[in-house]
């Protein structure tokens, strides 16, 4: 299994859950890993990926701690036992 951690902010979407496991015989890349999950809960979709179906760029994923920008991006392979972790960027205060 894998798993994937989830911040509260996306965890309305999960029925509250913070992390899911799913079979890693299923998912073998983050990018697999995500869209798998969006199917399991479609109200994700559209807080993870754009109009184009893309991942939308303030969504950061970490394997194991490490952003999978500095391995394969979203094509960073997983294997079992790996934990994903879903961090949108958040923006936002004032300059006062």
């Amino acid at each position: 299994m894998i798993t994937i951690q989830l911040p509260s902010a996306l965890r309305g979407f999960t029925g509250g859950q913070p992390e899911i496991e799913l079979p890693s015989e299923l998912v073998k890349t983050a990018d697999n890993a995500v869209r798998t999950l969006a199917q399991q809960y479609p109200d994700l979709q559209r807080h993870l990926f754009d109009e184009n179906d893309k991942l939308r760029s303030y969504v950061n994923i970490y394997l194991n701690d490490e952003d999978i920008r500095s391995f394969d991006g979203v094509n960073t392979a997983i294997k079992d036992g790996d934990t994903l972790m879903l961090i949108p960027a958040i923006a936002g205060g004032s300059e006062s």
